[in-house]
């Protein structure tokens, strides 16, 4: 929505409108995708976030002509930021060797067809 490219759904966040205690509408974030009530699909990023609500975005999308608050929203990505770190890299010395295997033959190098010996 904010950056206006698409993506698979799992990889979006869906924000619906809702109400609050006192009958405002507010920006709720659908984590699990079934909320009822038209549905607008952001990158969970900070930037696809600020394009949102520079270009008024979630309004137009959720056809809600009022301001709305978008902090709901900003949490939500920047929880999702600090699940995405990247995975450590590591030099594979702890890795399982690959057996190898005699392509003629079918057998692993200790000549067993099914060995349990790595």
């Amino acid at each position: 929505m904010g950056c206006r490219s698409t993506g698979p759904r799992s990889a979006l966040l869906r924000v619906v409108l809702g109400r609050d205690a006192t009958g405002e509408p507010v920006l709720v974030v659908d984590e699990r995708r079934r909320m009822p009530g038209r549905g607008a699909w952001l990158h969970p990023e900070e930037h696809c976030l600020e394009l949102a609500v520079r270009r008024r975005a979630f309004g137009r999308a959720l056809r809600h002509a009022g301001p709305v608050d978008t902090e709901v929203v900003a949490r939500a990505v920047a929880r999702h930021a600090g699940d995405q770190q990247p995975q450590p890299q590591h030099d594979g010395a702890g890795d399982i060797p690959v057996p190898t295997v005699d392509r003629e033959s079918g057998l692993e190098a200790d000549g067993d067809p099914m060995s349990t010996q790595r």
